[in-house]
């Protein structure tokens, strides 16, 4: 069978961390490139799940964490959050938000 070869961009920290993972496994980058693209064909998909968290799963989330921290609150008989704690709170579903969404929201 005639190869072909195909070239592809990585950031180069990523290059040497995948290559010296590869090594670990006794294999080239080359073979485990392969090897993804013999499952893709024979799977006919990504041989891996890839997702993105919606709006509404970061919510949810969010939320749930608030219910817990707020009952352990409740029953724990803490001090009540310090502005300080809330804004540190509020700066990271902020963060989370942006991560999500890939650019700084206002």
């Amino acid at each position: 069978m005639s190869q072909t070869s195909m070239t592809v961009r990585l950031d180069n920290q990523q290059k040497a961390i995948f290559d010296e993972l590869c090594s670990q496994f006794g294999m080239s980058a080359n073979t485990a490139i392969n090897i993804f693209v013999k499952a893709v064909i024979r799977c006919r998909k990504i041989p891996f799940t890839i997702s993105a968290d919606t709006e509404s799963d970061i919510r949810e989330r969010a939320l749930n964490v608030f219910s817990k921290l707020r009952a352990e609150a409740e029953n724990s008989n803490m001090p009540e959050l310090t502005l300080e704690e809330i804004n540190a709170e509020i700066d990271e579903v902020r963060r989370l938000k942006e991560k999500h969404h890939g650019v700084r929201g206002n």
